[in-house]
């Protein structure tokens, strides 16, 4: 069916895209989020041009060509402003077939354990305990992840000593059967890192994302090759030639791409099965309550080397002001510590009336 109309409607931190076909037909998606204003800049200008006219079964085609046409831009705001084409081309293709974008590749809708995922490390480690026991007891969550390390931090900590007493006290506080995930956030030199896995390990904790630069891939090596534990990463990453180095020299044990960063639904299929037949599993990267965790929760009802649970952001509106007031309907309830795939066709989401009236509105048609 013929693309006559893309559409953004764009906040500073988020922005969604809607797709009109020639008989009507619509379909929503979303750019990724941070300067998605300026996402929809580079959108508008170097992707719909060359989306329109064009038929959204020639989804696949597009996402090879339009790098090339831009081939003078490569790099994530082209991959960020892709990712509104191509999520949006999935809803419009499950609202078409009246079924979930994850029964179009192989899944089908059901649940989920979510992992309870932490933003911040401005906070103490007995406060982290305390709102983990908290979720615990409310939503259910048995699994949960907090920050290690100061972001890009070259070996030091948010403050001294931090890394040392937060990873004690959130396994005394949530006991032997917690599941525990740590971040680091490009955090570590690898010397530093191996120390700190170590000390992970005599924890019990299982995954440990992101200990050194993500842009220094042979330094992730080291730390993967001298531990126990699942070391992991991937989020930043949206070249698929950087992709096939990783996966092939084994840099991490766990992949974790971003459905926004990479471009779309599309191509992170494409990163996932090649880790797929290397024998790595898939944890894709979610962190905030936007529509990507809605997105990669089909993905993970669909992928066959899935992890073991989804990303589940826990902060609110002090931590992701812009988040709030999204969608017509929470697609987000934990029950049980489980996240749910309806079978609303398309990805089940509706943009409040409210919010969209005060985005900044940009349109390119035929």
């Amino acid at each position: 069916m013929k693309i006559t109309q893309l559409e953004t409607f764009a906040t500073q931190n988020v922005a969604f895209t809607r797709l009109t076909t020639e008989d009507g037909g619509q379909g929503w998606g979303q750019l990724s989020t941070y300067h998605a204003d300026i996402t929809a800049q580079v959108f508008h200008r170097q992707v719909a041009p060359y989306a329109l006219g064009r038929s959204t079964d020639d989804l696949d085609y597009l996402l090879g060509k339009i790098p090339e046409h831009e081939h003078k831009f490569p790099g994530s705001y082209l991959y960020r402003a892709l990712g509104g084409l191509d999520t949006a081309v999935w809803d419009h293709r499950g609202k078409a077939a009246g079924k979930p974008v994850t029964s179009l590749i192989g899944g089908s809708p059901g649940k989920l354990r979510a992992y309870a995922s932490s933003m911040k490390r401005n906070i103490t480690p007995a406060d982290e305990a305390a709102r983990f026991l908290a979720l615990r007891d409310a939503h259910g969550f048995d699994a949960f992840k907090f920050r290690v390390a100061a972001e890009c931090g070259r070996d030091t900590d948010e403050w001294p000593g931090r890394t040392e007493a937060i990873v004690p006290t959130i396994r005394r506080a949530l006991g032997d059967s917690a599941t525990l995930l740590v971040d680091a956030n490009s955090g570590f030199s690898p010397a530093r890192a191996i120390e700190v896995g170590h000390m992970l390990q005599d924890s019990g904790v299982v995954h440990f994302e992101e200990p050194c630069p993500y842009w220094e891939m042979e330094q992730t090596r080291q730390v993967t090759a001298a531990l126990s534990l699942d070391v992991t990463g991937g989020e930043q990453d949206w070249d698929i030639h950087h992709w096939s180095r990783m996966i092939a020299m084994r840099a991490v044990d766990v992949i974790q791409p971003d459905i926004m960063y990479m471009g779309g639904l599309t191509r992170t299929l494409q990163v996932a099965a090649m880790a797929a037949a290397a024998g790595l599993p898939c944890t894709p990267h979610c962190a905030n309550l936007s529509a990507v965790t809605l997105f990669t929760m089909h993905l993970l009802r669909a992928l066959p080397n899935a992890g073991p649970y989804l990303e589940f952001s826990i902060e609110g509106a002090d931590y992701y002001p812009w988040q709030q007031g999204l969608f017509v309907q929470d697609p987000y309830a934990i029950t049980n510590g489980q996240a749910e795939v309806t079978d609303t066709p398309g990805w089940g989401f509706t943009v409040s009336p409210d919010w969209l009236a005060r985005s900044t509105y940009q349109s390119s048609a035929l």
